[in-house]
This record gives C-alpha cells, sequence and structure tokens, in this order.
C-alpha cells in the first residue's frame, strides 16, 4: 500500500522557520522524482520544490528561492522542506508528491499538512 505522510505543519509568527518532513512507503523511493505542492485557500495548488532521485538536482518556486530548501534521505525514504524567513503569504496546505520515472511513471501525493503563518 502506496503511502505519503506529511507531518511538521503548525502556527509560525512571520520571520520564523518550519520543518516539513514527507515518509513514504509502498514504492521504491529512491527512483522517485519528489516535491512539494502548496494550496491556499481559494487558490490553485503550486509546485514549492521539487528533487531529483538522487538528491542532485533540486528547483524552487521563485516566490521561494533563498528561504526555502528541499532535500531527501532515501535511507529513510523521506523528503524534506525546510522553511526560513516565513511570510503569511506561505499560509497553505503543503503536500508531498511522488513521481515515477518515464513517461508511464506512477504519481502518488500525500494528504497534506497546514502551516499557518500569523502573529
Amino acid at each position: 500500500q502506496v503511502q505519503l505522510v506529511e507531518s511538521g505543519g503548525g502556527l509560525v509568527q512571520p520571520g520564523g522557520s518550519l520543518r516539513l518532513s514527507c515518509v513514504a512507503s509502498g514504492f521504491t523511493f529512491s527512483n522517485y522524482y519528489m516535491s512539494w505542492y502548496r494550496q491556499a485557500p481559494g487558490k490553485e495548488r503550486e509546485l514549492v520544490a521539487g528533487t531529483s532521485s538522487t538528491g542532485a538536482y533540486t528547483n524552487y518556486a521563485d516566490s521561494v528561492k533563498g528561504r526555502f530548501t528541499i532535500s531527501r534521505d532515501n535511507a529513510k525514504n523521506t523528503i524534506y522542506l525546510q522553511m526560513n524567513s516565513l511570510k503569511p503569504e506561505d499560509t497553505a496546505v503543503y503536500y508531498c508528491k511522488g513521481r515515477g520515472p518515464g513517461s508511464l511513471g506512477m504519481t502518488y501525493w500525500g494528504k497534506g499538512t497546514l502551516v499557518t503563518v500569523s502573529s
């Protein structure tokens, strides 16, 4: 059974930090491109950051460059999102996504974790 379970969300003040985690099971994690998405109230889901299967390549949305860092630990089947200098506009539900290799690769989503940035 495939599972992606996010954790680490919560309430934080502007300028603060949080680290999100996503633990995967049920598929060959080390073969999968992994990413974080977010969806704010009333808005579409958007890509925040992604990492290649080995972690050698990463990409970020312009809105989070220099503040967020994505990483992965293939031994633990886990990806992370370190979020610093948080802003109220970062408030959203954050989702973990896994995409398998090739054009027919499977896609899996977690259920999300809520991040609220507010004073």
